[in-house]
């Protein structure tokens, strides 16, 4: 945990997000709720979609724990495998007439797109600010704007200079952020649904980066690198013609033929 408190600070002062990264985890069982977790319908009187259960954990720094019986949208229910998937959301009723142009349509990003966990392993899910959250994580999400994505995808590509491997779905970001980097363990990025963007104030400028826990070193040595070559934000800007390049780059437009627009040497 105390390299997940280290990158949550970290992430909170180089990249200077707008809300906590979050903690999220998935529970097998009622014992493993924390003792100081918020029940939605116990403690607020209503349900709660797993989206702003996220938000009220990523703006308002609590600790929010739901059970189907807390849950509101009923994606996450499937897509966390706390329940089988019914017939109706297989043939597609969800996504048709509204966002696609068939059942066949609907029915074919149910089956093989929509990410899913097995059913009948977990029984809910609890989210938290990373740097305060008491229990350990599946995933970390981070949510952030594409300058603040660019440098989370150069300090996790630090180690071993691979990139970011994703999927991009209009639909379910609480099931598209958790489940993909739960089931194949490496980095993932997402958008905000348009549940998530409606109904959990997700900001037209965010987008999510979430990393398994074991990720969270490298993250960390990447970031505190690149910050200290100067990658931060917010960036500086010019449209200066020419600029000057690393050397680098330089060596390498020459070995590509390249030259200034007088004829001279790159350099």
């Amino acid at each position: 945990m105390e390299a997940l408190r280290e990158l949550a600070k970290q992430v909170e002062e180089q990249l200077r997000v707008s809300s906590y990264p979050l903690a999220v985890k998935l529970l097998e069982g009622e014992e493993e709720v924390p003792r100081h977790a918020k029940r939605p319908r116990r403690d607020l009187g209503f349900c709660l979609s797993t989206c702003q259960a996220f938000a009220m954990s990523r703006r308002r720094g609590l600790t929010v724990a739901e059970l189907k019986e807390d849950m509101w949208c009923p994606e996450p229910v499937i897509g966390y495998g706390i329940e089988e998937a019914p017939d109706y959301f297989l043939q597609g009723h969800n996504r048709y007439p509204r966002d696609v142009a068939s059942l066949e349509a609907g029915a074919t990003w149910a089956a093989r797109e929509f990410p899913r966990l097995e059913a009948g392993r977990y029984v809910g899910v609890v989210s938290a600010p990373l740097a305060s959250a008491e229990f350990t994580p599946d995933v970390v999400m981070i949510y952030c704007n594409p300058a603040q994505l660019t440098l989370l995808l150069l300090g996790i590509a630090y180690r071993d200079g691979l990139d970011v491997a994703s999927r991009l779905s209009g639909h379910a970001a609480c099931v598209y952020a958790v489940v993909p980097p739960m089931k194949t363990g490496r980095c993932w990025v997402s958008t905000p649904c348009m549940g998530d963007r409606a109904r959990a104030t997700a900001g037209d400028d965010e987008m999510i980066f979430s990393l398994p826990p074991e990720a969270a070193e490298d993250l960390l040595t990447g970031l505190r690198h690149i910050g200290e070559t100067g990658r931060r934000v917010p960036f500086g800007r010019t449209l200066m013609p020419e600029y000057q390049m690393s050397e680098s780059y330089c060596r390498i437009a020459r070995m590509l033929g390249m030259r200034r627009a007088d004829g001279s040497e790159i350099r």
